[in-house]
């Protein structure tokens, strides 16, 4: 990047606001789609809803790769995953009060959210993430999706109510209202891909103009970004009483995360730990400690109460702070 340092941080602020607003812009579309067509939320907007808040990452960290920043895109989903775990849902309870646990996901989905975000680390012991690693993650996010789908009573129900979606969808084309949103869809979209594109290449000057690593910057001022629909939508939730969903798509974000996205990335350029290896450890290490509070917190009292959300958001704060420690001390 040619501009000067300050320019290129308002830039990455900018273009990673616009990110938050397209992905906002994608979510109330695609309801608004469901709604219309009365497809249901199998057929269109369960799986498309369940990555909607997960589509900053996966769309940041695809234009990372094609430009050769697979490093920036690790540091993205591993910074997103422990944002999740404590800035989010953290700041969810700070704002919203005590957190009840709904639904029986203590007993399969969290331990399967561990796993997903515990593999791609495994992988990565010995610094790389190859083309079959990211094949056996989309596997694992395939198989994932098919556990927890077996699990919904419904399912083969709103299968058969569904049936001929494109055939729904080519009905409704005449209508002004489906094809203002299908446009809104569409623009939104464009917009989500030219942002990404922009952030990483404004993430890449900061990196270059104070010497910082991608991993660093990916792991912190991008993910930091990108969490912010997991957040909209968690403080939406408890202001709606639809507690339900926030410990759904928090989880579903972390494994969209550590499966798809990362592996989708890995796929298309392999990453390699050539530099900045501190930081990944020490964030690996921040994702065990963050995750193991989560997990002690939410099964014991099956809540998350204020203070518990006040620990979780200080333990981010906290993890941040040792991060840049390092880096000015130069340990990498």
């Amino acid at each position: 990047m040619i501009f000067p340092l300050s320019i290129q941080v308002v830039l990455l602020v900018f273009f990673t606001f616009l990110l938050v607003k397209a992905t906002e812009i994608t979510i109330r579309a695609l309801n608004r789609l469901s709604r219309r067509l009365k497809i249901g939320a199998f057929a269109l907007t369960a799986f498309l809803l369940a990555l909607a808040t997960s589509l900053p990452e996966l769309f940041v960290s695809i234009a990372a790769a094609f430009e050769g920043k697979s490093n920036l895109a690790l540091g993205i989903v591993i910074g997103s995953n422990i944002a999740n775990l404590s800035l989010v849902i953290g700041g969810t309870a700070l704002v919203g009060g005590t957190i009840p646990i709904v639904g029986d996901f203590l007993k399969k989905d969290l331990f399967h959210t561990f796993l997903s975000g515990v593999i791609p680390l495994v992988l990565l012991l010995d610094k790389r993430l190859s083309v079959v690693d990211g094949l056996i993650l989309i596997l694992i996010y395939a198989a994932y999706n098919y556990t927890v789908l077996r699990q919904k009573p419904n399912v083969a129900e709103l299968q058969k109510r569904d049936g001929g979606v494109a055939r729904r969808i080519f009905h409704h084309l005449g209508n002004r209202q489906t094809e203002k949103q299908l446009a809104w869809l569409f623009i939104s979209l464009a917009l989500m891909i030219f942002s990404a594109d922009m952030i990483v290449k404004t993430a890449s000057g900061v990196a270059e103009s104070i010497s910082l690593p991608p991993l660093l910057i990916g792991l912190i001022l991008v993910a930091v970004g990108t969490s912010l629909p997991e957040l909209s939508f968690g403080i939406q939730a408890v202001r709606q009483q639809k507690v339900a969903m926030i410990f759904g798509n928090l989880l579903g974000s972390v494994v969209a995360n550590s499966t798809l996205i990362l592996g989708l990335t890995a796929i298309i350029s392999p990453i390699q730990l050539d530099g900045g290896l501190h930081t990944y450890l020490m964030a690996t290490l921040a994702f065990l400690v963050i995750f193991n509070l989560f997990w002690l917190f939410v099964r014991t009292k099956r809540k998350l109460e204020r203070w518990e959300g006040a620990v979780l958001f200080l333990t981010y704060i906290i993890f941040i702070i040792v991060e840049f420690w390092q880096f000015q001390k130069g340990v990498f």
